[in-house]
């Protein structure tokens, strides 16, 4: 059972510094991400090990549908995974920063 988080509350937790991974393509995070998000692809989650313990990841990708994909998968091996409604693109619709590039900024 994956938690969905409106893209109010995630701003909040961004703001405070939660830890945000961004399942989509490398292009796709190129092109522009939420600042301090870390890019996991997510044909490569399986082989991620960042997942710290104990506290919540807030997965994003372009509208929410691999997030949520991702998410469930977290959360089934223990990791607290929410997916962000709305993804990247209700983020930027809504008026909040996005950063161009390869890292997280």
């Amino acid at each position: 059972m994956t938690r969905e988080i409106d893209l109010g509350a995630f701003a909040s937790a961004w703001a405070d510094g939660g830890l945000v991974l961004d399942v989509r393509e490398p292009e796709e995070y190129q092109v522009g991400h939420v600042p301090g998000a870390v890019l996991v692809p997510l044909a490569k989650l399986p082989t991620w090990a960042g997942a710290p313990a104990g506290r919540p990841v807030y997965v994003i990708c372009a509208s929410g549908n691999r997030s949520l994909v991702a998410a469930d998968w977290m959360y089934a091996r223990g990791v607290d995974a929410r997916s962000v409604a709305g993804g990247t693109r209700g983020w930027a619709r809504a008026g909040r920063p996005l950063v161009a590039g390869p890292h997280p900024h």
